[in-house]
């Protein structure tokens, strides 16, 4: 934005100094003073006209800048949230089967020492 705002800045000296020099060269024209005043007022109207042009000109890339700004963040939240989701939904799925796998070996282990501890016992009676 800082471009923007230095591009804005020498607009504004442009026109300030443009401004100066057609009001000083009516000043110093020899005319009367009737028709230099008329003129002045003439071109201060014709320069507020050019930069009020300018200023919409301006603001509407402004705009059109924060609007992409804006829409590209939003894709970019959008691909990140899908992603994100997925990601999780997988790990999900992983540590739901890693579970699901080793609590049937475990059940399995507890069965056969349950077994071995019921033929212990047996034994010792």
């Amino acid at each position: 934005m800082s471009k923007k705002s230095n591009s804005a800045a020498v607009l504004a000296a442009l026109l300030a100094g443009a401004a100066t020099g057609v009001i000083l060269g009516l000043l110093y024209a020899p005319e009367e003073g009737k028709e230099t005043r008329k003129k002045i007022r003439e071109k201060a109207n014709d320069l507020k006209d050019k930069a009020v042009d300018e200023y919409g000109k301006t603001s509407e890339k402004v705009r059109d800048a924060y609007s992409d700004v804006s829409h590209n963040v939003k894709d970019k939240y959008q691909s990140l949230s899908s992603t994100f989701k997925e990601t999780a939904q997988n790990v999900a799925s992983t540590v739901k089967d890693s579970y699901d796998k080793y609590k049937d070996q475990i059940v399995s282990k507890t069965s056969d020492v349950v077994k071995d501890v019921e033929t212990e016992l047996d034994g010792l009676k």
